[in-house]
């Protein structure tokens, strides 16, 4: 711990990861030792949001993840160093909303130019919108390099879930619109200018009210997805059906008491691995710890 007191002696607050590549320690052991030093001061900045995970009993836990949230949305200071920590908390979270803002604009740029490519523009607009989801939404996007599920390219961070609803296209028109999705995809993830990851849905409205329904992981997935989906592009009336929906069917409060039971669990999590470290080797808290998705990157 006087290491790691001396680093932030010489260099003044930092994050964790700023601090992991300056020790290159255990990031388990980095992450334990700051957090039981009595002298040094955390400061946690951003949202904790639902996300709903098949590895976690009751779906239920908190994003990001509590090894991304030391690693990438904390500042680590001394007592003394209670100014500058604010300084550079701040200065941290509105980075993060940059990040967030720049992938949100991309997004829509991109779904835009997608909607005016298609044979029939106007009835793409009227007829579909276009959702963005997940850490841009809450503007908790990052740029830490990680492995894109199926080729294993690293991408840029945090990727783009777009979900786009429709009520009425034929068959040949959502042909078309997700060849279009799916171009882009694939030319963002090869492109060295880019190395973004599109995650998208096409479903209609039908689906959609299907899935408001909460029954079975997918299902609640979806709906959750719905619920903190930001508008993009294309038929707003549209996207208001939708939230109109998920207000009618009482989604947000089954999704506020997911969350609360989240936060309780992580909490408990936290503790537990701080009180005993073999924690870390259940499954329960490693998954709490970090998702399967970042054991490659972090471990």
């Amino acid at each position: 711990m006087e290491k790691l007191i001396h680093l932030l002696e010489v260099h003044g607050p930092l994050t964790g990861k700023e601090i992991h590549e300056k020790t290159v320690m255990n990031l388990f052991d980095l992450w334990e030792e700051c957090n039981q030093c009595a002298d040094i001061v955390t400061t946690a900045i951003g949202t904790k949001y639902l996300r709903l995970d098949k590895q976690v009993e009751g779906f239920a836990r908190l994003s990001p993840s509590i090894i991304r949230e030391f690693y990438n949305y904390t500042v680590l200071s001394l007592q003394e160093q209670s100014e500058e920590a604010r300084i550079k908390a701040e200065e941290l979270h509105q980075s993060i909303i940059r990040i967030s803002k720049d992938k949100l604009a991309l997004a829509k740029d991109i779904m835009e130019k997608i909607i005016a490519a298609q044979p029939d523009p106007q009835g793409i607009q009227e007829k579909t919108c276009f959702i963005i989801a997940g850490d841009v939404a809450y503007d908790m996007a990052h740029l830490e390099p990680r492995p894109e599920f199926s080729t294993g390219k690293l991408v840029n961070g945090s990727d783009l879930d777009i979900v786009v609803i429709y009520q009425g296209l034929s068959e040949e028109m959502i042909k078309e619109l997700d060849s279009a999705i799916y171009e882009w995809k694939f030319y963002l993830l090869k492109h060295p200018g880019y190395k973004e990851e599109i995650d998208y849905v096409i479903k209609d409205l039908a689906t959609v009210e299907r899935q408001l329904e909460f029954v079975g992981f997918e299902s609640m997935v979806a709906a959750k997805v719905l619920e903190e989906g930001q508008f993009l592009c294309g038929n707003q009336a549209l996207f208001a059906e939708v939230k109109r929906r998920l207000v009618q069917g009482g989604i947000p409060e089954v999704l506020e008491d997911l969350k609360a039971r989240a936060s309780l669990e992580r909490e408990q999590a936290r503790k537990r691995l701080l009180a005993c470290r073999d924690s870390i080797n259940d499954q329960e808290m490693r998954q709490l710890f970090y998702t399967t998705d970042e054991r490659e990157e972090f471990f």
